[in-house]
């Protein structure tokens, strides 16, 4: 099988195929077509490897509330209209022996195309319908790989009433100001909690757990620096690779390589500071708070240089409006303290972790 970038694929099987079954069987039908559920594909980064499951032509239909009982419907003219191939590739699939996951094969019985009514993916998906609006609880109980997944991906067709899907994407595209502040100001509080930590391990000679507490470091800072420039963090396969496309971070990305590649405390504690100063000069460059000094300094009258993280904790949230929001303990949003896929990749548990966290 010949590998087609995925969104290109799937916006042709729309295009070419499903689009055209669709105005056929049902002329009058409102619909949005899109590749939004999950997948490399939704950033870019699939490959040849990418292939080997859940990848292929695939697309979600989504109805108004008003149609959604066509659903079955619209699954069924798709499959009856569906050839064998498309694009030389097979346009069904097959549970894979030991995973169970999709693989596209010749005769599978499965194919990619489902039906659901908008706002109930939505809320299966997120927890909430954002055209019903957004409050700071929803906000703080999405994963931000969701969320770049949702404002991700490709919209193929939308030609649903209202603000559709369009407007569901739109309203979800970057924080609120005030909700920034605070997701920055917990990620902010990630750092300073253990900032000063590489430096006492290597003080005992535990070099292992001084280069573990770097590398902690340094995933903390890769997230820091894309909320600073407003594009939110993907699971751990994928963050680097978006870290990377950030605007001006080569001097961000040498100074995080050089903290978890050094062999000894001196040049680790240089790299990570040199790291640290850039992400504070980037939160002072948003304006978002009063700016702080960006240098290093020494841990209290311990021998360890730290950037003293606190003191861009307090400002950002100082300058939060909502009293509500500002007098929360900075435990940010979700996955800023979850990091369990049992967790973040379920909207419902999500929500639920998100709430109790503040009970």
């Amino acid at each position: 099988m010949t590998f087609v970038p995925g969104l290109e694929l799937c916006q042709r099987f729309h295009d070419e195929l499903v689009g055209p079954v669709l105005r056929d069987r049902f002329p009058r039908l409102a619909y949005a077509a899109a590749r939004l559920d999950s997948g490399s594909e939704l950033f870019g980064l699939d490959s040849p490897r990418s292939m080997d499951h859940d990848w292929g032509p695939r697309l979600q239909i989504y109805l108004d509330r008003a149609d959604a009982g066509l659903a079955p419907a619209v699954t069924a003219a798709v499959d009856a209209a569906l050839p064998a191939e498309f694009l030389g590739l097979p346009t069904r699939f097959v549970g894979h022996p030991d995973t169970g996951l999709g693989v596209l094969a010749p005769g599978g019985q499965r194919h990619g195309v489902t039906a659901v009514e908008l706002g109930r993916w939505l809320v299966a998906a997120l927890g909430f319908d954002p055209r019903d609006g957004i409050g700071v609880a929803d906000w703080l109980a999405v994963p931000t790989q969701r969320l770049a997944e949702f404002t991700g991906g490709a919209v193929f067709h939308d030609g649903l009433p209202g603000a559709g899907l369009s407007g569901a994407r739109a309203a979800l595209s970057w924080y609120p100001d005030d909700v920034w502040r605070y997701v920055l100001a917990a990620q902010w509080a990630r750092i300073g909690q253990e900032e000063h930590l590489a430096g006492r391990c290597a003080e005992v000679d535990d070099e292992l757990g001084s280069t573990v507490l770097a590398a902690r470091l340094a995933r903390d800072l890769m997230r820091l620096f894309m909320l600073l420039e407003r594009r939110y963090p993907p699971y751990g396969k994928w963050l680097g690779s978006q870290f990377a496309r950030l605007p001006g971070i080569a001097p961000a990305t040498a100074a995080l390589t050089g903290a978890v590649r050094a062999t000894d405390w001196p040049r680790r504690e240089r790299a990570l500071g040199a790291a640290l100063s850039l992400a504070a000069e980037r939160t002072n460059a948003t304006g978002l708070a009063a700016p702080a000094d960006p240098t290093v300094r020494p841990f209290h009258r311990r021998p360890f240089l730290v950037l003293g993280a606190d003191r861009f904790v307090a400002a950002l949230r100082a300058a939060i409006t909502d009293p509500a929001l500002r007098d929360r303990p900075p435990v940010g949003a979700i996955d800023q303290f979850v990091d369990s896929t049992e967790v973040t990749a379920d909207a419902a548990r999500s929500r639920r972790v998100a709430a109790a966290v503040l009970e």
